[in-house]
């Protein structure tokens, strides 16, 4: 299962006809521009349900501020009363080409100025050869490598409301010296030439306070590596290609927007090779009983050729799909780093 939660879905089962062609259209249209692929090889992981309520989160390392996990409307997060800091200890220097995801829900008011703020290595550098990068509901900035700049694109007021109170998904991706950074469908960065530190750390300030309303929660983190092969080249190569990056709504087969350019790398790959045939295999983690992950992972398998087929225009002759459930897994599921892994979309060469 994926404990990825939005109310924004690909398509509502109740609209029909017209109506359902013109939204699916119209949510397809805003997230056109989302280009952010998850890395699909996970360095890091944790939705802080392996820790327990009361006490810091074990898979970080506390340096500094008021944090601990709590239970909020029963799911374990990661809570900040003040200004907190802590490192995300990846095990290896980071990758030349990765992602970096965090689901956090900032304060309704807005009024902290700085709520997550990240850098990589273990000390305050923000120089010439390291920069840190701050997001707040309304926008973001870069403070080191040579930059002291606000976001080009600036987040909509009328977005803003979406991105306090709830779950925004801030998701950022380097390749090399390329830097992109999203907060959900929005992108605020594209820059050529960024240089972030590659370390085994990355140092992340929380900013929350005691007073009401104004605690910081930070519900998961991601930290992945890009590997280079593309969809076609894996394919020709192994023969199947594993992705992260089409997500479901939790324990259903509600496809997410951001699955888009997912779907997209996959509709363009079948148009450019005509002769080209693919299985779409689902596979879950281990929670739950094993014929109920069979069920889902067939349902989210059959949702990615139906979006394949609606939003693309892929000829359904040319798609199979298969739900695996929880049998064939990438990782043990023992973690929650392993069951991220497991919970994954493959595309088979036929």
């Amino acid at each position: 299962m994926i404990r990825f939660v939005r109310l924004a879905i690909l398509g509502v089962p109740l609209l029909v006809g017209s109506v359902a062609t013109a939204h699916a259209q119209a949510t397809a249209k805003v997230w056109e521009n989302y280009d952010f692929v998850p890395g699909n090889k996970v360095i890091f992981f944790t939705d802080f349900s392996e820790d327990k309520v009361g006490n810091f989160a074990r898979g970080l390392k506390y340096n500094s501020g008021p944090m601990e996990v709590v239970e909020r409307d029963g799911v374990k997060v990661l809570r900040s009363l003040g200004r907190s800091e802590f490192l995300i200890r990846l095990g290896r220097r980071l990758p030349d080409r990765f992602t970096l995801e965090f689901d956090i829900i900032a304060p309704v008011d807005g009024r902290m100025n700085e709520p997550l703020a990240f850098e990589g290595g273990p000390t305050l550098d923000r120089g010439d050869k390291s920069a840190a990068i701050s997001w707040h509901p309304t926008g973001a900035w870069i403070l080191g490598s040579g930059q002291a700049a606000n976001s080009l694109v600036k987040v909509p007021e009328a977005m803003v409301p979406e991105l306090t109170g709830n779950v925004a998904h801030v998701r950022v991706l380097m390749d090399g010296a390329y830097f992109k950074m999203y907060v959900n469908e929005r992108r605020l960065f594209n820059i050529p030439e960024l240089a972030f530190r590659r370390d085994s750390v990355i140092r992340v300030f929380l900013v929350g306070s005691e007073e009401e309303g104004q605690a910081l929660y930070l519900t998961g983190i991601r930290v992945a590596e890009s590997e280079t092969d593309v969809l076609y080249d894996a394919l020709a190569a192994k023969g199947r290609w594993s992705t992260q990056g089409i997500l479901f709504l939790t324990g259903k087969a509600d496809l997410q927007p951001e699955s888009r350019p997912v779907l997209k790398e996959i509709a363009g790959t079948l148009k450019q090779h005509p002769d080209l045939k693919l299985l779409i295999e689902g596979h879950t983690d281990n929670v739950g009983t094993p014929a109920s992950n069979l069920a889902l992972s067939d349902a989210r398998a059959a949702a990615v050729k139906a979006a394949l087929i609606a939003q693309f225009g892929v000829d359904a002759a040319r798609i199979t799909t298969k739900g695996l459930g929880d049998t064939k897994p990438a990782a043990p599921n023992t973690t929650a780093a392993g069951r991220a892994q497991n919970r994954r979309v493959e595309v088979v060469k036929q």
